[in-house]
């Protein structure tokens, strides 16, 4: 089954998170993505490389994960015929990717002008932190810069003097996701006006943009909220609670679901006419919180679960990663998913969660060692013969 993007070709200069999410991604959903790396390999074949626990035949879990379904060619752009063989992909290409600092691909003179020139119909696209311009464009970032930056950190966590950054790297990874859906817009703009352009993502865009109806709110209160933990500012219950073997959460967004946990728990000290509407709930929010949680202490998971399953109560277990991992639905919906190294071992990982009914890849293929693709790539895409490969081989331009 070919994927929904089968035709587009992508060059993926992409490094550490963002960016390789973001090919990641284009690759899973059947785009050609060729990966240029220098000569030496793209930083992130050593993150983990030599960890014996997140290690496979000297592939770290970050690359092995971000760089499926990718060719490899590599290539030193810096040298004249390097990049002019780049400049030749380009020609061939529909897609160009980066996340270099801003202002790099200009010096590299791989930006959307000087490609622009080569190929009117190739669209770029440059992750960055802050953006291509603006006062604070030249300035480093990572994640966690990102996640402090836009907002979110301040109200992550239970206490206001202590900031805390969300688990997973969403600051890499927003402005990955957000990569994507630029690119795409680009194409489809494309198929009107048959000419590329540029996509400009900066991973603070990304984090303020899902900061959402909360940042709304702040223009209109003029109030920064402060964090709350696992509670909500409007809905109560909705919080985490401790169980005899760990922990769930509860999610009573009406007061139907109210009445459905009254009549669950048959406790009187719930059954309070004030609590019967949201204002009333959220006036003695603390209290109802104490009391579920000292209900809730007394069972395990499995059972509390399956009563709120039973009175169609939201909820949910607090999940470790072996248990979101082994979790059946995910399995079914091929979230979890085998990655394979070059040489065939494989280890698990997470699949695609763009489902599309005629499209959907069923096979990952695995990340390439360095340069496992330049001959392939440049004899049948470039059409160069044997002989000048060869020479550029010798030359040092390719690995």
């Amino acid at each position: 089954m070919t994927g929904a993007l089968t035709g587009l070709r992508v060059l993926d200069l992409t490094h550490m998170l963002s960016g390789p999410f973001c090919t990641m991604t284009l690759a899973d959903l059947g785009a050609e993505t060729i990966k240029i790396e220098p000569l030496q390999g793209e930083g992130t074949r050593k993150l983990l490389a030599t960890d014996p626990k997140h290690s496979l035949h000297g592939m770290g879990a970050y690359f092995i994960t971000l760089n499926r379904n990718k060719k490899s060619v590599a290539i030193d752009l810096k040298s004249e015929d390097g990049l002019a063989l780049f400049y030749s992909l380009v020609k061939e290409a529909d897609i160009v990717v980066n996340n270099f600092a801003a202002g790099v691909p200009a010096k590299l003179k791989i930006d959307y002008p000087h490609l622009s020139e080569i190929n009117p119909r190739i669209i770029t696209c440059s992750v960055t932190g802050f953006g291509e311009d603006g006062p604070g464009a030249n300035r480093p970032a990572f994640d966690q810069v990102a996640q402090a930056y836009g907002g979110g950190m301040s109200i992550t966590g239970t206490d206001a003097s202590q900031p805390m950054r969300a688990g997973i790297p969403i600051g890499d990874l927003g402005g990955g996701m957000f990569a994507v859906m630029g690119i795409l817009s680009a194409v489809i703009e494309r198929q009107r006006s048959g000419v590329g352009q540029h996509v400009d993502i900066s991973m603070l865009d990304a984090q303020v943009s899902l900061l959402n109806y909360m940042a709304t709110m702040y223009s209109m209160s003029g109030e920064d909220p402060e964090p709350i933990g696992n509670s909500h500012f409007v809905h109560v219950p909705y919080n985490s609670y401790p169980v005899s073997d760990g922990h769930i959460v509860l999610c009573v967004l009406t007061d139907g679901f109210w009445q459905n946990l009254k009549a669950m728990l048959n406790c009187p000290a719930l059954d309070k006419p004030e609590y019967d509407t949201q204002p009333g709930r959220l006036a003695d929010k603390a209290f109802i919180d104490a009391t579920l949680a000292n209900i809730f202490k007394s069972n395990t998971r499995a059972h509390w679960l399956a009563e709120l399953e039973k009175y169609r109560i939201p909820s949910a277990p607090v999940n470790r990663f072996s248990d979101a991992l082994n979790d059946r639905q995910l399995r079914h919906r091929q979230m979890v998913v085998p990655l394979q190294h070059p040489s065939g071992d494989s280890v698990e990982g997470p699949g695609c969660p763009i489902k599309l009914s005629r499209s959907r890849p069923e096979h990952y293929h695995p990340a390439p060692v360095l340069g496992q693709d330049s001959d392939a790539v440049l004899t049948e895409v470039l059409r160069l013969d044997e002989q000048e490969v060869a020479r550029l081989r010798t030359a040092g331009v390719i690995v």
